[in-house]
């Protein structure tokens, strides 16, 4: 069944905080596994030739970097030497071998940076790839969509794993270059001053712990919910967007904003408390920077007064102070990107349990256990048949048997909400709550026609063939199943079978249900399942659609309650509430909804179930 969903949008008034095993302590072994999950399959998948080899190359870089950024800060020691030396041949000679140095540096350094950006844009294309292949396999997409912990999955594939594959290469390359710059810089510091080495290693470290432990926690919550509120934000938008026509018609602007201020209101209030708490954290940090302004200084003064160190190699030991701390202490200044690019990943590890096709199924209760057992047959027969919508006890169907032979055509009636559809999503494999089994040809057989067509973004011809992306008809042939809907003039009017629009806003209702009509003549299935299928057409063009459909030889499951279709079939299921049912056959059934109903006020007693399978 092609029903799609949209991201849960919940609503969090008095949001509770993430559940007890999302909340992530900073950079605690949980989010290190959560982390290698998502990031392992790209280092030793299928691309892990040229991730290693991509790396590689931006170590080798950052090298050549450290090298340069060491070369010249002992070049701006003997500038400042020669200087205070007034040497003007020494002077000169430096300045010389800077630009020396500059003109390898600069090119190295922008190509380093482009490196660094194509290795993440290539690591976000695959495991976007991976993620797409989980999450529209098996239809996941619909599973999720009665998950209430996994909101907004669309949001977290589009941004989170771009923000994941940047900030990972980023945030690897930024601790690979301290390491780097501490080995390159420490060795510098020691040679000028062993008290400053250990001045050095109590600050950074002492300074760090304060901001894992004021810090740390109340950053990552904050940014797990803007990060949803944001998404939810945005989802409201987006609904205005795709229903603009209904909500102009029933004047509901003013619900509406209600809907979207609220939504607003969260995500500002929630942003209000984050900002406050990073200009604690950007207090702490400038204070922690801007203090080894005077740190090298103070302790290198009185060997600097009285001569024993030229006022070059004070500036080189500052300099080296300065790259050595920036290396020891690049949590610190790194501590807001690092908290949301935590939050990020636990989202996206929350996604990953659900839809990755190696994932544990044990780790989310999005897709419920498979209860309704599915077989594949010669045609579609229901043996003992339960069946129950996901997470609920009450029993829409009990017990229903019966069987499809080729041709037949089955019409589903009956009250509104005892199961009808429900049924349809049995049958299609989309709920699986209840007992007893489905007996049915291979999907790619069956086709569905809800009340409200599917039209996706596209020309007139992918509509026609929608879901296949290519077919084997002609574009006369096109044309002719065209006419055969009951839509000859069609394609002229719209500009050609190539012609682009956005077809849900060109077409009126009527014609997007002739279009699936159209779309089940292309496919010629052996089942065809109609969902209120012609709920938009006149009687004509109803009567003319369900006798070509006969035509094709067809199996045909209906859900309709005009008395005219009646004659299209061969069978009639009828659903009386509270899982009774009872199978007529369509010539001598009465499509008279009152007499039910009056027969369930009286009280009558409910029909019994079946005792064994019918063969209709």
């Amino acid at each position: 069944m092609t029903t799609t969903t949209k991201p849960t949008n919940a609503e969090f008034d008095d949001a509770p905080p993430p559940p007890k095993k999302r909340r992530t302590a900073f950079l605690s072994l949980a989010a290190w596994k959560q982390f290698i999950s998502v990031a392992k399959p790209y280092w030793l998948g299928d691309q892990k030739k040229r991730a290693w080899m991509l790396l590689g190359l931006l170590i080798v870089l950052m090298l050549f970097e450290t090298k340069f950024a060491v070369m010249l800060n002992d070049q701006a020691g003997e500038m400042t030497s020669a200087l205070a030396a007034k040497d003007a041949d020494r002077f000169w000679s430096t300045v010389r071998a800077c630009l020396l140095v500059l003109a390898f540096a600069v090119p190295s350094y922008a190509f380093y940076y482009y490196m660094r950006d194509l290795f993440a844009n290539h690591w976000r294309r695959w495991l976007t790839g991976r993620f797409l292949d989980g999450y529209l396999k098996g239809r996941t997409y619909y599973a999720l969509g009665a998950n209430s912990e996994v909101d907004n999955p669309d949001q977290r594939i589009s941004e989170d794993i771009n923000t994941f594959t940047g900030r990972s290469i980023n945030f690897l390359l930024i601790f690979l270059g301290s390491a780097m710059q501490l080995v390159a810089f420490s060795a510098v510091l020691w040679s000028i001053s062993h008290v400053l080495v250990a001045v050095l290693v109590v600050y950074a470290l002492a300074g760090t712990g304060v901001a894992l432990y004021a810090f740390g926690n109340p950053l990552i919550h904050l940014n797990f919910w803007q990060l949803r509120r944001e998404a939810d934000f945005r989802f409201s938008l987006m609904r205005v967007r795709e229903n603009a026509e209904s909500i102009a018609f029933y004047r509901g602007e003013a619900q509406e904003r209600a809907h979207i201020d609220n939504k607003l209101n969260k995500a500002i209030q929630n942003y209000d408390k984050l900002i406050r708490k990073q200009r604690s954290l950007n207090l702490y940090q400038r204070t922690f920077s801007q203090l080894t302004l005077v740190l090298p200084a103070s302790i290198l003064a009185q060997q600097v007064l009285s001569g024993e160190l030229e006022v070059g190699r004070a500036m080189q030991a500052a300099g080296a102070f300065t790259a050595v701390l920036g290396a020891v202490g690049v949590i610190v200044d790194n501590f807001e990107s690092l908290s949301r690019f935590v939050a990020g990943v636990g989202r996206l590890q929350a996604l990953s349990d659900l839809v990755m096709p190696d994932g544990d199924p044990g780790k989310g209760d999005a897709v419920p256990p498979a209860r309704i057992e599915l077989h594949p047959g010669a045609h579609l027969s229901l043996e003992s048949l339960t069946l129950r919508p996901p997470r609920s006890e009450r029993v829409l169907i009990k017990e229903l048997s019966l069987e499809l032979r080729p041709g037949d055509a089955l019409l589903i009636t009956g009250d509104s909400g005892c199961g009808k559809s429900s049924l349809l999503r049995a049958i299609g494999g989309l709920w699986q709550e209840g007992s007893g089994r489905i007996h049915h040809p291979p999907l790619e057989d069956f086709f569905f026609l809800p009340q409200q067509p599917y039209l996706q973004l596209g020309s007139l011809r992918s509509q026609l063939i929608y879901p296949s992306a290519q077919s084997g008809l002609t574009d006369e042939q096109l044309l002719d199943i065209l006419h055969q809907v009951q839509m000859p003039e069609l394609a002229e009017r719209v500009g050609g079978l190539s012609a682009v629009h956005d077809w849900e806003k060109l077409l009126s209702v009527g014609e997007q249900q002739r279009m699936a009509f159209a779309r089940v003549l292309v496919h010629s299935p052996r089942l065809v399942i109609l969902d209120e299928a012609t709920s938009a057409l006149d009687s004509a063009n109803e009567s003319a659609l369900y006798a070509r459909l006969r035509e094709s030889g067809a199996t045909l499951i209906s859900i309709a309650h005009r008395p005219a279709v009646l004659r299209h079939h061969t069978h009639v299921l009828h659903l009386l509430g509270e899982g009774a049912w009872k199978l007529h056959d369509a010539h001598s059934f009465q499509f008279d909804e009152a007499v039910a109903g009056a027969a369930r006020r009286r009280g009558d007693a409910p029909v019994k179930k079946r005792e064994a399978p019918i063969a209709v």
